[in-house]
C-alpha cells in the first residue's frame, strides 16, 4: 500500500488509522532518510495508543519505552556500532516477548536480529516536502 501525505494533519490521520490495526507483538520497521518523519510517525501512533507524554527520538539512548493501551517500544539503531549493542539494549528480548508493539528505526543495521514477520513502513520526502509512505508486510 502506498499513500502520499501533504501536511502534518494528513500524516497524523494516516498514523491514527495505522495505530488502530496494531496489536501486541507487531514489529514496525521504519525506513527513510534523516528528517523524513519516522519519530513523528511514532509520536502520532503513540498518542493514538493512549500515551500522553513526550515522544522523542531514541537516537542516543537506543530505546524509549512508552505506556499506552499496550507497551510501546521505540528503537533507533542509527548510531549503532554492532549487533551486540542491539542485543545489550534489549531489542531481542522485547521482540521475543510479544507483549507490546515495537518500532525500529534504521532496521537495516540489525537485520539479523529482526523477526521474519514484520511491517515495513518506508517514508520518502518528495520534492514538494510531502511524504510518500509505503507499507508492506513480510511473512
Amino acid at each position: 500500500m502506498e499513500t502520499v501525505v501533504s501536511n502534518l494533519q494528513d500524516f497524523n490521520n494516516f498514523a491514527v488509522d495505522f495505530a488502530k490495526r496494531l496489536k501486541p507483538g507487531d514489529v514496525v520497521l521504519l525506513t527513510g532518510d534523516l528528517g523524513a518523519g519516522k519519530t513523528t510517525f511514532v509520536k502520532f501512533v503513540a498518542r493514538e495508543l493512549g500515551f500522553e507524554g513526550l515522544v522523542t527520538s531514541p537516537t542516543f539512548t537506543l530505546l524509549n519505552e512508552y505506556s499506552g493501551k499496550m507497551p510501546i517500544y521505540h528503537f533507533d539503531m542509527y548510531r549503532l556500532k554492532s549487533g551486540a549493542e542491539a542485543i545489550e539494549s534489549g531489542l531481542d528480548e522485547i521482540l521475543k516477548s510479544g507483549e507490546g508493539v515495537c518500532f525500529v528505526e534504521w532496521p537495516q543495521k540489525v537485520a539479523g536480529i529482526l523477526p521474519s514477520k514484520n511491517i515495513m513502513l518506508d517514508i520518502t520526502v518528495l520534492p514538494d516536502n510531502s511524504r510518500k509512505i509505503k507499507v508492506s508486510k513480510t511473512q
